[in-house]
């Protein structure tokens, strides 16, 4: 089952995450948050929401646009042309792939994270979410239904939202959180991860590249 460790990670600008190792991997406990490149090359900050929609280069944003309320418990939301520089994450550390949020479900479905404890089916959402933030609901398993059950895993996932990249505009924070898989699907598209208070699954799928969405780290091969 899960490994907990009191390990830290500290990124570009000194932003400090705490990890937790599920498994094999070891994951950030939290959303990257920098504004840097670990080269210390800043990130393009876009607010306007035209002009979010047109990009085909990095840039990153705050839900918003307000960093006071949402940086700290949210981190940043980068669309994936960031994430394909290969220089977001810190040293050591990079973005997640589609392989391995696979692993990482993998792992959950085969140690009874499922919220009824089977090993089959893809309903451990409720393990990953964090236990506090999300919105309520009464489904059975479902994330939002009785926040205390949440976050067996360890992995404390939030409900940052997101900005789309049809017209720039801000969503579901509170409801769902999408995260980058650092792996491309198709020339316009790249594949990630979304959770939301109503689900009890992980849902899989590829989307423009332009959105902004949130980013987790897992710790490099030892």
């Amino acid at each position: 089952m899960k490994t907990n460790n009191s390990s830290t990670v500290t990124d570009i600008e000194g932003n400090v995450y705490n990890t937790v190792k599920i498994g094999t991997q070891v994951w950030m406990l939290e959303n990257l948050k920098t504004t840097k490149y670990n080269d210390g090359t800043a990130i393009p900050l876009v607010t306007d929401s035209t002009a979010w929609t047109y990009l085909s280069t990095p840039a990153y944003c705050w839900y918003k646009n307000d960093a006071a309320t949402y940086k700290n418990k949210y981190g940043a939301l980068y669309n994936w042309y960031v994430v394909n520089t290969g220089k977001l994450a810190p040293t050591g550390w990079h973005v997640a792939t589609d392989a391995e949020w696979t692993t990482l479900e993998n792992y959950l479905t085969a140690n009874g994270y499922n919220y009824d404890g089977s090993t089959s089916g893809d309903y451990y959402a409720k393990s990953l979410a964090a236990t506090t933030d999300w919105a309520t609901d009464s489904g059975t398993g479902t994330i939002g239904n009785d926040l205390t059950k949440n976050n067996r895993s360890g992995f404390s996932a939030l409900p940052g939202g997101y900005r789309n990249n049809d017209d720039g505009t801000f969503n579901v924070v509170g409801d769902n959180g999408y995260w980058w898989s650092s792996t491309e699907s198709s020339s316009g598209y790249a594949w990630y991860r979304d959770v939301g208070y109503r689900g009890s699954s992980v849902y899989r799928d590829n989307d423009g590249k332009q959105n902004g969405f949130s980013v987790r780290c897992v710790r490099d091969s030892q």
